[in-house]
């Protein structure tokens, strides 16, 4: 009769790699970690094997197995360094998170793991397992559990003074507050995730991941120019990593380009030797919208977001910009409607932009009232009254450089009479 188990040998990893199916393969590795030895050399073996079979089971989409093997496991994490554990725990729940539709079952997963851990009294995996529920709980939206793990969590980190981990959750709290609208947080807990890295080595992709969120909060403030350097500084960071975030970074870059009216450059940036790496949908939809701004077309902006309803409006980056945008666009549109004109009937400038006659109107009068033109709304005829372009009239300047002249003289005669009278 066999032993239930294999040897921990490199041959029983060679046997379940050749194995004729992934399931052939799992039922291997699962023997493997079931031979009772615990020698330097079998718990290696069986670090391999758990790695080996993590992939397998991620491949397969078997995720409560996945989370069953770190119930099982628990044993074996008694007899190896704390660091490995780590490792181990973290590269499990990794391959959980590539199995698509698995928040739920993640959260619960780090959950019990944060309990284990505490049982356990190993503080340095729980931080990180804590950080990456915080994250798992923001996407989920759930905003108020996840404040308030971090807000627990920074102190500890703080007092430890590990600046990797410190620069991790600092972002992701900026990250937050931003979903929460909290800008002046989102910033502050930026600006500490900044101070952290500068004291240690940050790897590229968290160096990029900070650029992105320096980019996307200085759009939010309308400071485009900016928000494209660190847009472009994250482009380049996750480009030489061929991590999936560079297209993101390239999109918000050619957002921002649109947004201070240099949509033209648009279709260059897509066109250059990096831009060409990334074609697809998402800039597929950027390059639409430009080219709607470039012929201040509203027409072709409605269009572009019928077609790209994922790129643009599902985009929650893109989507907060898109009613800026579209005042712009709308704005483009009527001052070149009302160009050839000296008085027109707001209901025929309605009919040519194909809007409701009150919006055409409520929108002229917001932008007279904001100077974009000239004129007036004669509201008793229906009309619009477009003024000629005021010219400048000399004779202010000259006025006020005499007024100012005169103030210089008389200051002069007062100290020359304070002098005499001294």
């Amino acid at each position: 009769m066999s032993t239930p188990y294999l040897p921990a040998t490199t041959d029983s990893i060679d046997q379940a790699l050749e194995a004729k199916n992934p399931s052939e393969g799992i039922s291997i590795l699962y023997r493997i970690l079931e031979n009772p030895s615990s020698s330097p050399e079998s718990l290696r073996i069986k670090e391999q094997a758990i790695t080996n079979l993590s992939d397998l089971l991620r491949q397969e989409n078997r995720a409560e197995e996945l989370r069953s093997l770190l119930t099982l496991l628990r044993p074996f994490f008694a007899l190896i360094p704390k660091a490995k554990t780590a490792k181990i725990v973290r590269g499990v729940i990794d391959a959980v998170a590539k199995i698509p539709g698995t928040s739920d079952l993640q959260i619960s997963l780090c959950k019990e793991m944060v309990q284990w851990t505490r049982a356990e009294k190993r503080t340095f995996l729980r931080q990180r397992v804590e950080a990456r529920l915080a994250a798992l709980l923001m996407e989920n939206k759930e905003y108020s559990e996840a404040l308030n793990l971090l807000s627990g969590l920074i102190k500890e980190v703080r007092r430890l003074d590990d600046k990797l981990l410190l620069v991790d959750i600092d972002l992701l709290e900026s990250k937050l507050h931003f979903s929460l609208r909290n800008l002046p947080k989102a910033k502050a807990a930026l600006t500490a995730a900044r101070t952290a890295a500068n004291a240690i080595y940050v790897p590229p992709a968290q160096q990029g991941t900070i650029d992105l969120q320096s980019g996307i909060l200085h759009a939010e403030e309308k400071d485009y120019k900016t928000a494209y350097s660190y847009f472009f500084e994250a482009f380049e960071a996750f480009n030489a990593l061929e991590d999936p975030r560079a297209v993101f970074s390239l999109k918000y870059m050619l957002l921002c380009k649109i947004m201070v009216s240099q949509a033209d450059d648009v279709a260059g940036i897509i066109s250059s030797k990096a831009g060409l790496q990334y074609v697809g949908p998402e800039l597929d939809a950027m390059k639409a919208v430009a080219d709607a701004h470039a012929k201040r077309s509203l027409k072709l902006f409605e269009t572009a977001l019928r077609d790209f309803k994922a790129q643009l409006e599902e985009d929650p980056i893109v989507h907060r910009h898109l009613s800026s945008l579209y005042d712009t666009l709308l704005e483009q549109n009527l001052c070149r409607l009302i160009e050839p004109f000296s008085r027109v009937e707001i209901a025929h400038i309605a009919d040519l932009i194909e809007l409701s006659v009150d919006h055409v109107e409520k929108k002229l009068s917001q932008m007279i009232l904001d100077k974009k033109f000239a004129g007036t709304l004669d509201q008793g005829a229906g009309c619009l009254v477009i003024f000629d372009d005021p010219k400048t009239d000399a004779i202010y300047p000259a006025t006020l450089e005499t007024i100012s002249n005169v103030g210089k003289v008389v200051d002069s005669l007062y100290v020359r009479s304070a002098k005499i009278m001294a």
